[in-house]
């Protein structure tokens, strides 16, 4: 099979967590703002684009499903699909990178993108935490993004990550979930006061931690969690009396009545309620938990563990609105308690 001109036009980043379907009708859609695909243009077939790229059948559909919906496409039957509509409002194209995938970042995913509706196409990058594929893939970006948003959390080198970030133009960068030092400009932000809101959410806390003499927390060594934390935690104990302690690793620490415990991690949480369960204590009693972002599971287990944990789902809306009103600003979204009977 021969591939025809229009193949340069679509581009899969094998790096991208942007689903391929996506991708294929951004492309598209590019072609269109650029004026490389004009009005009754015919495209290939479904069997064309997964032969010529090597993708399923159900990407090639979906991907041109998405563009029939929106109403760039149309087709008919027995002759394939053709360009019915180059009037795209100008799609706003989003570079969205993130540290890890984990169920708290699809939230802020899901609500950004459900926000901006197809106003945008998103292109979804993940770096786990690894600086040097932090630079590469921003260096390797091939599109003129509108924004750029970033969510900053490294396990080491987080202190030159400003340099990094420094290259990318102000008035298209938007930092989401920490505002890193160092970063220059006038740029938008969606932000955690970590050391702040800790120490509010303990604060509230006070009157169910009035039973406990101790509090530690468990915060692992070479971890991507901000050290704000435990500023946060520490002036809390100190200004409230409380004995305290930072536990690198949770498996072979001491556990004593009138202790309680914050994990930031849920393995360590996993582990911590193993011991618990094995030393009989009562817990919300003798022992307290509070585990470091929601997540529906907490709801139940143990009858409830109470929660400090961040709205992810308004960082993603904050986020789409700076984008939809085109106004950088820095917006904090705060820690939010929730008391359950683990305390």
């Amino acid at each position: 099979m021969i591939a025809s001109p229009f193949y340069k036009l679509i581009y899969f980043d094998e790096f991208s967590a942007t689903p391929k379907y996506q991708q294929l009708a951004n492309s598209i859609i590019k072609a269109i703002e650029d004026g490389k695909l004009q009005v009754d243009d015919m495209l290939p077939s479904i069997n064309e684009l997964s032969f010529q790229f090597e993708i399923c059948r159900d990407t090639a559909e979906k991907g041109y499903k998405y563009l029939k919906n929106q109403g760039i496409i149309g087709s008919v039957p027995g002759k394939g699909y053709f360009i019915k509509n180059v009037d795209v409002n100008r799609t706003i194209k989003i570079f969205l990178i993130v540290n890890k995938l984990s169920p708290h970042k699809k939230i802020i995913y899901d609500s950004l993108v459900e926000t901006l509706g197809d106003k945008a196409a998103v292109d979804f990058y993940i770096y786990n935490n690894d600086l040097a594929l932090f630079r590469k893939l921003l260096e390797n970006s091939k599109t003129d993004y509108h924004y750029y948003v970033v969510l900053p959390h490294f396990i080491e080198g987080g202190d030159t990550a400003h340099k990094i970030i420094n290259t990318l133009p102000k008035e298209r960068l938007i930092l989401l979930d920490k505002i890193i030092p160092g970063v220059t400009g006038n740029f938008g932000a969606v932000y955690e006061n970590f050391e702040k809101d800790i120490f509010d959410s303990l604060e509230q806390a006070l009157p169910h931690l009035a039973k406990y003499h101790t509090i530690k927390l468990i915060f692992p060594e070479n971890s991507y969690y901000p050290d704000e934390i435990v500023h946060g935690f520490i002036s809390f104990c100190q200004e409230y009396t409380f004995n305290y302690k930072v536990v690198h690793d949770i498996t072979d620490e001491p556990i004593n009545a009138g202790e309680v415990f914050i994990n930031l991690m849920d393995n360590d949480l996993v582990v911590l309620i193993e011991r618990l369960v094995e030393s009989h204590f009562e817990v919300g009693k003798d022992v307290g938990v509070i585990s470091y972002n929601e997540t529906p599971l907490k709801k139940i287990i143990l009858n409830g563990i109470t929660t400090i944990s961040t709205d992810f789902e308004a960082m993603g809306v904050e986020t789409a609105r700076i984008i939809l009103e085109n106004q950088l600003r820095h917006v904090h979204v705060p820690f939010s308690l929730t008391l359950r009977s683990s305390l």
